[in-house]
């Protein structure tokens, strides 16, 4: 069982632009334990690998991993990892429920110079809940280097199909901060911009996604939490 290429999946046309080596692939097979099977709710979680997060990277893989400990808090929930770099390189881990396993994953991957792919992570998170419904979206990154019409398109076309997208900023970039609110509003999720000391607010705030994920907005609306009024108060607009 290999992480699956996106583009391959999608598109038929092309390999990977590298592979992970057959130890890499062991260890994580052995970390991530049970594939998942039919539970309460489905997350996808995905991220920017390119050279520009480079700068802010092992301050980001801090908060990302914290935030993959808040979903596994969270039990009874399927995971998946996406992540893009390089030239042409899009990968998707297998449907886990240990999200320990895929933060593993996670801080072993280095960035790779290379253009936004936020387009091929839309498109196969449409694709996935064609398969079997994904309740939410959760995408990390600092820049939109692609068409933002065509990127809303796809948002759109989500929203319709009853995923919701929670995109959080790395940066301070103006066109991207416009893409991911645009995006976010299409899908009825949230947007936030990620602050230099923002770790424990974000395995937080992915703990209320992860929530939702699990129990609709009702569950999101029962909770105490500060950060599930946070996201509702963005759905619900």
């Amino acid at each position: 069982m290999k992480h699956r290429d996106v583009t391959k999946t999608e598109q038929g046309t092309k390999d990977l632009q590298q592979r992970s080596s057959s130890s890499e692939i062991a260890s994580f097979l052995k970390a991530a334990g049970e594939v998942a099977k039919p539970r309460s709710g489905r997350l996808i979680f995905a991220l920017d690998a390119t050279m520009s997060r480079q700068p802010t990277w092992d301050r980001a893989m801090v908060h990302q991993a914290s935030m993959f400990d808040a979903v596994g808090k969270a039990g009874d929930l399927a995971v998946q990892l996406v992540y893009f770099r390089g030239l042409d390189e899009c990968r998707a881990s297998k449907w886990v429920i240990n999200a320990r396993a895929l933060r593993d994953l996670m801080l072993a991957i280095s960035c790779l110079a290379g253009h936004t792919q936020i387009n091929k992570v839309l498109k196969h998170a449409a694709a996935e809940t064609a398969k079997k419904p994904v309740a939410a979206l959760v995408y990390i990154g600092d820049a939109i280097e692609e068409n933002l019409q065509s990127l809303c398109e796809q948002a759109g076309e989500l929203g319709v199909r009853g995923v919701r997208g929670f995109f959080f900023q790395d940066g301070l970039d103006i066109t991207a901060e416009r893409g991911f609110r645009e995006m976010a509003r299409l899908t009825g999720g949230a947007y936030l911009r990620l602050g230099p000391e923002s770790g424990k607010e974000l395995a937080d705030l992915l703990g209320a996604v992860a929530l939702y994920a699990r129990g609709g907005l009702k569950a999101l609306s029962e909770s105490s939490s500060s950060q599930a009024r946070l996201l509702l108060e963005q759905m619900k607009r």
